[in-house]
């Protein structure tokens, strides 16, 4: 009996791994020493077409990262922004930067941006705010899809690009500029996180009847379908309105906002969505704080992408260490945007405070 306490009191004492839902991916574990994997550097340059400067493209904080694997190397896509003499949130222009890893944690980053606000097509989307927050996907043809944000400093919307190398990139413009006439287009919308299924050790974009879905949007989660990754179509109610599958929660972490995270996962249970929660005191939890944004997971049916079966009541990944807790966001965050399946686990993205990237892991079941 005695030896049966000891053992029960050693469980008792190791960090808790089991996870509250038996459908959610995980559970994720920090590296032993966690330290930001891509964090600010101020001696890459890069002369920007916008005003014909040199300036020092990611000094001040790169963050929020895609990731997707090619020829066995992760790559994380991460958003980069210059220092400006102060720290002003939407204040600066974004462009995105590109690092590889063989390991997945330890990652060698390209001089200068791959994608960024150009005399381009999408000049008028996309100057001066710069290009935001990717997720990115690939399809069975080989071909990779980038979801991303424009931010012109007036609406920011949602765009898609795609590329067959991760170097040469097309822009295809905002996503809902074309449908009925450009309903949505003037619309604020961002986090465009599609539907992905683990085929043969690889993650690729999934079809659910026929078409692609997508996840996006923030405060609330909506959904948009296609037949192309091209273009897009939200989805609506008999009334022609969007229809959230997703929203806060008074009295939980997400009590302020939800927000798209990684590509979503089908799986033998259903779609599970990785999102972005930020909590609100007042009616949230009382020890996260105001705006500080964990992360959560949700359960939608396979057959109906639309339909929510269950969701956590508690983060699965919130900010703790101080690296996750300092920069341009002090509240802290865990922003989540890019999720790979590599050498035979997971390997989960984010962004940290608004200025680093960090990693955690899990084995695959």
């Amino acid at each position: 009996m005695r030896k049966f306490h000891l053992i029960l009191a050693f469980l008792i004492s190791l960090p808790a791994l089991a996870q509250e839902k038996p459908w959610m991916l995980g559970p994720f574990q920090r590296p032993e020493n966690a330290q930001p994997i891509i964090a600010p550097i101020s001696d890459t340059e890069f002369k920007d077409p916008m005003t014909g400067k040199t300036v020092k493209w990611e000094s001040m904080a790169t963050f929020n990262p895609a990731a997707i694997v090619r020829n066995a190397q992760v790559h994380v896509i991460y958003r980069a922004e210059e220092k400006l003499g102060e720290k002003e949130i939407g204040g600066h222009t974004s462009r995105l930067g590109m690092a590889t890893s063989s390991d997945g944690f330890r990652f060698k980053r390209e001089k200068v941006p791959f994608f960024y606000p150009q005399t381009d097509s999408q000049k008028e989307f996309e100057w001066t705010g710069g290009t935001e927050d990717p997720r990115i996907v690939e399809t069975e043809e080989g071909l990779y899809v980038l979801t991303y944000t424009q931010w012109n400093r007036d609406v920011p919307r949602l765009a898609v690009a795609t590329s067959r190398d991760l170097k040469n990139w097309e822009k295809h413009g905002p996503i809902f500029k074309e449908w009925k006439e450009g309903k949505y287009h003037n619309t604020e919308s961002k986090s465009g996180a599609i539907v992905t299924e683990l085929k043969n050790g690889k993650l690729l974009a999934a079809k659910i009847d026929g078409k692609y879905w997508m996840y996006y949007g923030v405060p609330h989660i909506w959904l948009a379908t296609s037949d192309d990754l091209v273009n897009w179509v939200p989805l609506e109610n008999h009334e022609g309105n969007r229809v959230p599958v997703l929203s806060p929660r008074p009295g939980f972490f997400d009590s302020w906002l939800v927000e798209a995270g990684p590509p979503p996962l089908l799986t033998k249970d259903g779609i599970v969505v990785l999102y972005n929660a930020g909590n609100s005191r007042q009616v949230g939890v009382k020890n996260l704080g105001n705006r500080v944004y964990t992360g959560g997971q949700a359960l939608f049916d396979a057959a109906e992408p639309w339909k929510l079966l269950d969701r956590v009541t508690d983060p699965f990944i919130q900010p703790e260490l101080p690296f996750e807790k300092s920069g341009q966001y002090p509240e802290g965050t865990t922003f989540l945007e890019g999720l790979v399946y590599f050498q035979g686990k997971w390997l989960l993205y984010y962004g940290t405070a608004d200025s680093m990237v960090g990693v955690v892991s899990a084995p695959a079941k």
